[in-house]
């Protein structure tokens, strides 16, 4: 059984027991979420799209805990200008295991 679920803002196919890396989140570590905005479920090929959501569908999940991820060089130039300018930047994510989908 698998669902597509949107969680903060992105969507993501999730099935039982996976973990995933979402945008960060404001639980705690090891505190539970659920998660209602259930776009599609299929259980074994028996496939319920919502029309936006589907009714009634949840996706429990335990936050596992908050990283942040690779560093991103962002390097501008233009040539012959003597411009050079340097940034970076470094991504916060929620690492979430998914518990349970009901459906």
């Amino acid at each position: 059984m698998y669902a597509i679920v949107e969680i903060a803002g992105q969507q993501f196919k999730v099935a039982q027991n996976q973990t995933l890396f979402v945008h960060r989140l404001q639980d705690a570590e090891g505190a539970s979420v659920s998660f209602d905005k259930v776009l599609l479920t299929d259980n074994d090929g028996k496939v319920n799209v919502g029309a936006p959501l589907v009714q009634g569908a949840t996706v429990n999940a335990k936050v596992l805990n908050h990283v942040k991820g690779d560093k991103v060089i962002v390097f501008k130039k233009k040539r012959r200008k003597g411009y050079q300018k340097q940034n970076s930047h470094r991504q916060c994510f929620t690492r979430i295991q998914i518990e349970s989908i009901n459906a």
